[in-house]
């Protein structure tokens, strides 16, 4: 049997290092041993993983869960050489959510094929054997780049709903903040008088300020 992964060592958990939870992938391929490959590759890693056998199991779990990235192959059982089916199924991941990073892969990779995966919208392509390293590489740019986005929209919703009723417009990172942000969600609608009280550090810091 031809190995899917070349034999490399990779040092246990710490390919994630700086990333908080757990990252989720959706990993979709018709033969299971190449999904357990997968799961033995990934789970030590830091991931979780989730799996489908094929384009309707994918679909399923895309209704119902939410994935930091989607590995899908590109050949299932209707068609086992040209890649038509993967890519119809990358097709519609990306139409129904284009913030999901999807990265394709295939044991019959070719230079066509990857250019159309890449045009559909897949952020990268990769192929069987794979190798360890680069797999790895792959799944942390786009997780970490999948979560900035996120992050950026939530603070992009936050900024929408301070500016409704003419609020000034503000960006608010750090954990200290979150509480009042939720507050000012819960009782922005309603016509409560509500006093914030805190340190003034910024005007103490600009009596100090004065010189030449």
């Amino acid at each position: 049997m031809r190995p899917f992964a070349k034999s490399e060592e990779i040092p246990t958990a710490t390919v994630l290092e700086g990333i908080k939870d757990r990252p989720c992938i959706l990993a979709a391929d018709d033969q299971q041993h190449v999904l357990e490959a997968i799961e033995l590759l990934l789970r030590p890693q830091g991931y979780d993983v989730e799996t489908a056998r094929s384009p309707a199991l994918v679909r399923e779990a895309l209704a119902t869960g939410s994935y930091d990235s989607v590995l899908i192959d590109l050949n299932y059982t209707r068609d086992t050489t040209s890649g038509r089916e993967g890519l119809d199924l990358l097709s519609e991941i990306v139409a129904q959510d284009n913030t999901t990073p999807v990265i394709v892969m295939t044991a019959w990779a070719n230079i066509d094929l990857a250019v159309e995966a890449m045009r559909r919208g897949a952020r990268d392509f990769i192929q069987k054997p794979w190798e360890n390293e680069r797999l790895l590489a792959i799944l942390r740019t786009q997780v970490e780049l999948h979560r900035a986005l996120r992050e950026a929209q939530r603070l992009a919703a936050q900024n929408r709903l301070l500016q409704a009723e003419g609020r000034p417009q503000f960006i608010a990172t750090a954990p200290a903040m979150q509480p009042l942000l939720s507050a000012m969600t819960r009782v922005g609608p309603s016509d409560a008088n509500v006093l914030i009280t805190g340190e003034h550090p910024s005007h103490d810091r600009r009596k100090h300020r004065r010189g030449p």
